[in-house]
């Protein structure tokens, strides 16, 4: 028996950390920097700077010319490449909640002290490295729209695939799905509202009964 108990409590740990893992709201940014000829360059400086904190992370791609950074909050980031003999690049990069976006970077040869500065938005990359989905409420919406009594709960309902599920509104589903009084039986993606997953600057703050 006590063989049995230790075994199930080791596979329900196993279960918990894998969801905890596949709930993260960091982004990561990664690619391969590649000289004129499509050659990998290793020791690249790679500085990516959160505009809105202005913090800094500082990576070298490896000698296959990898580079990786993880651990990112979702936002605005400026994102500087440098190494000696060729020209330095400045970019704008968006990384969405729980993005893995993968960006290659293609360097000039330069003789000169030059950088190329990337001016233009950066595209929608699409997810090919997973399948989950993100999107950030940008500053803008939430200081102008008409939110009513400012309930943030709202702001989940400008995301795409989002919409007012069962639960208090409707008062025909299980109590499970939602918590009295508080409006937050939101689906998102076709997802049950109990699925959702709340974090605050960064911090779990998700409801263990209702995960409201």
């Amino acid at each position: 028996m006590r063989k049995i108990s230790l075994v199930s409590v080791f596979f329900v740990l196993l279960s918990t950390s894998s969801t905890v893992l596949g709930q993260s709201n960091y982004a990561s940014l990664s690619g391969t920097v590649f000289d004129p000829q499509q050659k990998a360059i290793p020791g690249v400086s790679v500085q990516l700077t959160s505009d809105s904190t202005q913090a800094s992370r500082l990576v070298s791609s490896n000698d296959r010319g990898i580079y990786q950074v993880t651990a990112l909050l979702p936002g605005e980031y400026k994102l500087t490449v440098q190494v000696t003999g060729f020209a330095s690049l400045t970019q704008s990069v968006t990384l969405e909640v729980g993005q893995q976006l993968s960006l290659d970077i293609n360097l000039k040869l330069s003789s000169l002290s030059t950088t190329v500065d990337v001016k233009t938005d950066t595209p929608n990359v699409l997810r090919t490295t997973d399948a989950s989905v993100g999107e950030v409420v940008e500053p803008t919406s939430v200081r102008n729209l008409p939110l009513n009594g400012r309930m943030l709960i709202d702001l989940v309902l400008t995301v795409p695939g989002a919409h007012e599920s069962h639960g208090a509104q409707a008062g025909n589903m299980s109590a499970l799905y939602w918590r009295p009084g508080q409006r937050s039986a939101v689906s998102i993606g076709g997802h049950r509202p109990n699925a959702n997953y709340f974090l605050l600057d960064g911090v779990t703050n998700t409801d263990p009964t209702f995960n409201t």
